[in-house]
């Protein structure tokens, strides 16, 4: 993809020379790299050299005129001919030549010019994020074999990109001949201007024949990147600096892009206007609505800009004016070109970037935006879509999961080409973490309780609450360890550290809250307060275990608060095996819970107790009763009644 479809569209004056020393030749392509007209100078500077002429600062130049027009194999050429030259070049220089080498499969080369570029500019975002992701073409990987594309249909042998919907139909830009006599070229790219197309969308989101979209948008130059509301009678879209038959140049006398909005009347797009945040000194560009059309992303380089092009949203009010843009910060740009908004109705940002870790040129990438406007760690979404040539303009809908996105890569028909898609697996592994919330005493449902997700550092990353049925369900990252709190008055805040699987599903996170305060009288069970259901003994033993004196403890403790408290301590069974030896063991057991009170300060006039065997069951699990072993659990318990307060 080119330049002039990335941002930077201009409009330029072709300069010619009759010069035909090479010095004079340079200068001419000088003149023509500073004016914009890249492919002019490409055909100088390439002719120059090729006579043996050389130059860093022509290398320099030839190199970014063709990473300037994605064409990376001869960007990579060219820019290794600087390098064999000298080392003595700006940063950026070593950002584009790992770039160029990294789209034509080179990457152990491209990683030690990266290396180089990271060492020599420690704080550019670009190279913090690729030492954070040092193995990111692993995790490309993981990420790719997700899509079925194919060649939308719609293209010609000309630029084709950038689709949007439009009530059942697809708009996309197109350097297509339109057919009229005259046919005006863009010096940038040796294309003609672009205007918009439409075309009818069958099953599938199938294209069927192009058409031109609606001649009352055409003018003398670019038209590109539309979105549309719902109702389809509001368009915003990209243009050259051109209203009203003038064009509006900045100081170095370029005519740069800018956002405009039509609304549809009669059917004609009238009414157009320029954004009141547009500006003859800088470009705005792609405009992207957000689902309920009270936002609008666009892409710019105005002052604030962290690279060559930034994300920004601006709000747009009742009245139809606009708040303040708003750089989208640095989780999403970088200091390179972050380009082509889409935001999904799942709350998901697509972009194109070449600032954050990808297979060459542009990548698509997604985030998920969180509702406080921040945004989730930025993801490449993988090969098929991503190519080592310029990937951008992701479109989705999600519920067929179907779209289009636009691409220079190899084997197109054209200078761009639109493609179609069908993603068979989503990008995020989803899990959802649910729960049910109890009284740990009596197992009633607890409504309204405070579930907190906390990551690794401590920071809340979400909050929910139990419905009145004592469930809740919050979504998480799969993978991830997660700190889990539970709390609600009167009860003690509970906390549990879970990881989540690393596959599509759910992870299930019941909690059963104690009481902060429990109140017993005569004949309650003590033990209830403090969720005991029994105390444990290895099998077939009477020994009190570790686990049990931690139960016994909270015991202890209670009836050193209360002196004059005296408990009636119970054992039961369930009935397998013989009575008469369920008898006897829960007996022996019963009174080995009562020495270990005594021996720990308790007055043995305080206690009594014994052992009921299984003559005391809780449901019908007799002898002979098919039973499962929760319901088994049940009948093997530890009561400790309040006889005396």
């Amino acid at each position: 993809m080119k330049n002039s479809i990335l941002l930077f569209i201009t409009i330029v004056s072709v300069f010619s020379s009759n010069c035909f020393a090479q010095k004079a030749r340079v200068s001419s392509a000088e003149k023509k790299y500073d004016s914009y007209a890249y492919i002019d100078a490409i055909k100088t500077y390439k002719r120059v050299a090729e006579k043996g002429y050389k130059s860093a600062d022509m290398f320099q130049k030839l190199g970014n005129s063709y990473y300037y027009n994605a064409q990376y194999d001869e960007a990579a050429k060219w820019y290794g001919e600087l390098f064999a030259m000298t080392s003595d070049v700006e940063p950026e220089y070593y950002f584009r030549y790992s770039q160029s080498l990294r789209s034509i499969g080179e990457n152990d080369k491209a990683n030690e010019m990266f290396e180089k570029f990271n060492h020599l500019s420690v704080n550019d975002s670009r190279g913090q994020i690729f030492k954070k992701n040092e193995n990111f073409l692993d995790k490309i990987k993981e990420n790719s074999g997700r899509y079925k594309v194919e060649d939308a249909g719609v293209n010609s042998q000309y630029s084709d990109y950038g689709t949007a919907i439009y009530l059942n139909k697809i708009v996309f830009a197109s350097a297509r001949d339109t057919g009229s006599l005259g046919h005006r070229k863009h010096s940038w790219t040796d294309q003609f201007f672009t205007n918009l197309y439409a075309s009818n969308l069958g099953d599938d989101m199938a294209p069927n024949g192009v058409e031109k979209f609606n001649k009352s948008l055409k003018s003398r130059f670019h038209e590109s990147t539309p979105t549309f509301t719902k109702d389809g009678k509001t368009m915003y879209f990209t243009r050259n600096n051109f209203l009203d038959g003038k064009k509006g140049k900045d100081g170095n006398n370029i005519t740069l892009i800018k956002i405009y909005r039509a609304n549809f009347e009669n059917d004609q797009w009238t009414n157009i206007t320029e954004l009141p945040f547009d500006s003859n000194n800088y470009s705005t560009a792609h405009p992207a609505l957000s689902p309920d059309e009270k936002t609008l992303y666009f892409a710019s380089d105005m002052p604030g800009t962290i690279g060559q092009s930034d994300l920004f949203k601006v709000a747009i009010k009742e009245d139809g004016t606009f708040g303040n843009p708003v750089n989208l910060g640095s989780t999403i740009n970088t200091e390179g070109k972050e380009t082509f908004p889409f935001v999904s109705d799942e709350n998901e940002l697509y972009f194109a970037s070449n600032g954050h870790p990808g297979l060459g040129g542009l990548d698509v990438f997604v985030s998920k935006m969180n509702d406080d406007g921040t945004f989730n760690e930025v993801q490449n979404v993988g090969a098929d879509v991503n190519s080592p040539k310029d990937d951008f303009a992701y479109l989705i809908d999600t519920k067929s999961r179907r779209g289009f996105f636009s691409s220079n890569r190899d084997g197109g028909q054209g200078y761009d080409d639109i493609y179609k898609f069908l993603e068979t697996r989503r990008l995020t592994c989803e899990q959802l973490l649910y729960g049910e919330i109890t009284d740990i005493s009596t197992g009633e449902v607890l409504e309204n309780t405070t579930i907190t997700i906390l990551d690794d550092k401590l920071n809340t990353i979400g909050t929910t609450t139990s419905d009145e049925k004592g469930n809740y369900s919050i979504p998480v990252e799969c993978g991830k360890r997660y700190s889990v709190r539970a709390a609600k008055e009167d009860y003690s805040t509970k906390e549990q550290i879970i990881t989540i699987l690393k596959e599509n599903g759910k992870t299930h996170l019941p909690f059963a809250l104690e009481k902060a305060t429990c109140k017993v009288a005569v004949g309650d069970d003590l033990g209830k307060c403090f969720g005991i259901k029994m105390i444990y003994f290895d099998f077939d033993k009477s020994d009190i275990r570790i686990e049990a004196a931690l139960d016994l403890e909270k015991i202890l403790d209670v009836m050193d608060q209360y002196p004059k408290m005296k408990l009636d301590i119970r054992s039961h069974t369930d009935s397998r095996g013989s009575s008469k030896y369920n008898e006897a063991l829960s007996d022996r057991r019963a009174k080995s819970t009562i020495n270990w009170l005594i021996k720990n300060g308790v007055n043995k006039n305080r206690l009594i107790g014994k052992g009921y065997g299984e003559n005391q069951l809780v449901n019908q699990c007799s002898d002979g009763v098919d039973c499962t072993e929760e319901e088994h659990q049940l009948n093997r318990r530890s009561e400790f009644i309040v006889t005396e307060l």
